[in-house]
């Protein structure tokens, strides 16, 4: 990678996740960020036996200083339908949480989850695509912070954010599909999903005729901080983002995606979100289906 490519992958690194270390340094400055706690976790992901995932119950045992719980599937999210499992938030819904949490402008955000960085990186997207300048992701979530946690619900002034819906980053499907042509388009879910060979959730197994398997799970290591940007630059030119090239990727709703999407931010390549996903796309008898290793 030349010079140009790794400065530029250290400018979008620097503008997308942080550090513990790093966080713990700014909160104490004279401008501290807006703490966004968005532990989630998807329900087929519990063992059997296991009770539902309580993001909120998770948020009241501890939480860092300050932070504001935000619910992925009433805040970030609308009501699964057509629009697939985890379609975009109603913009006045999401505009309130955000002000709820004391998000403004001219203040950086910060949001972290569980640690699988799912969660926080679509809360992490939505911001950035609706006109947030400055928000970034805790990179390994809650188990990278070595600081102090409280229980105590703060109770922050009113921000002044209003979300105003970007021109570009978000896909159709009808984009996905041409994308998957056209450019590059990555699928983030598990590779036996991609395949087609299981599909625990959607009615369809499969992909995006065209489209690459790159799973999301490949973009961290083994304590789920992301690969270094060189390595993930790598990577994702490896199958097929060369410079030039528009990118988009999808997943199974919309979720594990914009951690995808993130990942590309850290190697300095931007890329598009299909909210819909798999849930959206295999819903729809009239949307071409292929299984298999390959694009097609």
């Amino acid at each position: 990678m030349g010079d140009s490519a790794t400065l530029c992958a250290r400018m979008v690194t620097m503008n997308a996740i942080i550090s513990a270390s790093e966080l713990a340094s700014e909160l104490a400055g004279d401008n501290p960020p807006v703490l966004l706690d968005v532990r989630w976790q998807l329900s087929v992901a519990r063992a059997a036996g296991e009770p539902p995932f309580d993001g909120r119950a998770e948020y009241a045992a501890g939480h860092l200083p300050g932070a504001v719980f935000v619910d992925l599937d009433r805040e970030l999210a609308g009501a699964p339908g057509t629009g697939g499992r985890h379609p975009l938030p109603d913009l006045a819904v999401f505009g309130a949480a955000m002000r709820r949490a004391g998000v403004s402008a001219n203040r950086p955000v910060i949001v972290y989850d569980g640690g699988q960085g799912w969660a926080a990186a679509r809360a992490w997207w939505l911001l950035r695509w609706t006109g947030h300048p400055n928000v970034r992701v805790l990179d390994g979530g809650l188990p990278a912070w070595q600081g102090p946690l409280e229980t105590a619900v703060p109770t922050p002034a009113e921000g002044d954010f209003r979300p105003v819906p970007g021109g570009a980053g978000l896909l159709d499907a009808d984009g996905a599909a041409t994308l998957a042509r056209s450019g590059v388009l990555f699928d983030a879910r598990a590779g036996e999903r991609y395949r087609g060979e299981v599909e625990p959730i959607d009615p369809v197994g499969g992909h995006i005729p065209g489209a690459v398997s790159a799973p999301t799970s490949e973009n961290v290591a083994a304590d789920g901080r992301f690969l270094p940007a060189a390595e993930l630059r790598a990577r994702f030119t490896a199958l097929g983002a060369s410079d030039g090239t528009d990118v988009g990727v999808y997943c199974g709703s919309g979720v594990s995606a914009a951690h995808e999407v993130l990942a590309l931010a850290v190697a300095g390549i931007p890329a598009a979100l299909y909210v819909g996903s798999w849930s959206q796309w295999s819903s729809d008898p009239q949307r071409p289906v292929a299984v298999g290793p390959d694009p097609q």
